[in-house]
């Protein structure tokens, strides 16, 4: 279950720019792909790169920094 829960959160979290999240299908709504871009974008962007995982981890380290939405993002899936 854990398992699935970081799946889902990595699917919808992890957008590079909005017109990419438009372009490549990914899973969430995208109201919770916006409520991250511009904390992965702000904070990760040297990582953007580097897989999910890494941003994932990256956000992680930021939480006191990102946007609330971000945050609740991260809350509701199990992150």
């Amino acid at each position: 279950m854990k398992f699935l829960a970081l799946s889902a959160a990595l699917s919808l979290v992890f957008v590079v720019t909005a017109a990419e999240a438009q372009n490549q299908g990914r899973s969430g709504t995208k109201q919770e792909q916006d409520a991250c871009t511009r904390d992965v974008t702000r904070y990760c962007r040297k990582l953007m790169d580097q897989g999910d995982l890494v941003i994932l981890s990256c956000l992680q380290q930021n939480r006191t920094k990102l946007t609330k939405a971000c945050q609740q993002v991260l809350v509701r899936h199990g992150q």
